[in-house]
């Protein structure tokens, strides 16, 4: 079975690769989700990462993000990509969990009205102590992090998506179950409201928010497979 997964990886275009190890995987190589995981592993870290607005709590809801795909596997039907049904088990399990810790969201309304002093006030505030926006690209990077996390969670939601993982616009539309048209709405909006306090610091360090360094990925790897073995969920166990 290693060696078939291996000649899939080798062999095949992303998207026809995802598909065939899903198979695989569903059947209980644990080799293959193994490899849709570090594959993936940074999208569902980033996406709750941009929910849940804590590493840690990231890290928790990607783990259990991808347990509740592993479980799911067999009723994946390819009908979307692989890496948009993750993103929809992710958001929907961090979304969970912030409605479950009743978690103070700024309404959307709110923020959308020009006159809402509160969220421009939150998004202008100093940041890890009010760097000047003349440092090194790391503390732009840290700057850019603590405004992303101060941005409502519509917006923050839509933006990581957008921005930092790069799906398309009818990506999150289908992820997040809203209109296209809502998801340019949120999206420019909430890049209109970093500028205003990053101004043209907002590029420079964009792709890199939120990294996902490798001791991390190994991390949720290692403590998915582990109750994976748990739970039977791989080939040949019980």
């Amino acid at each position: 079975m290693k060696k078939a997964t291996q000649e899939v990886y080798s062999s095949c275009s992303d998207e026809i690769c995802d598909t065939e190890l899903a198979k695989l995987a569903a059947n209980g190589d644990g080799a293959s989700f193994e490899v849709i995981m570090r594959r993936h592993n940074q999208l569902l870290f980033r996406t709750a990462r941009g929910i849940v607005r804590s590493d840690e709590e990231a890290e928790d809801v990607a783990q259990e993000a991808w347990m509740q795909c592993w479980r799911a596997l067999s009723r994946f039907r390819a009908e979307s990509k692989l890496s948009t049904w993750l993103v929809r088990i992710t958001v929907n399990e961090a979304l969970g969990r912030l409605r479950r810790k009743s978690a103070q969201i700024i309404p959307l309304e709110a923020a959308m009205v020009s006159s809402d002093n509160d969220t421009r006030s939150a998004l202008t505030q100093d940041a890890e102590g009010g760097p000047e926006f003349s440092v090194q690209r790391l503390q732009v990077r840290a700057l850019l992090e603590a405004r992303i996390d101060l941005l409502p969670e519509d917006f923050r939601c839509v933006f990581m998506l957008r921005a930092v993982e790069e799906m398309s616009v009818d990506e999150v539309a289908q992820v997040l179950d809203i209109p296209a048209a809502t998801v340019r709405t949120r999206y420019f909006r909430a890049r209109a409201l970093l500028r205003e306090s990053l101004a043209q610091e907002f590029d420079v360090a964009v792709g890199d928010v939120f990294s996902f360094a490798g001791e991390r990925c190994n991390r949720i790897v290692s403590n998915v497979m582990a109750r994976a073995l748990e739970e039977g969920l791989l080939e040949g166990k019980s």
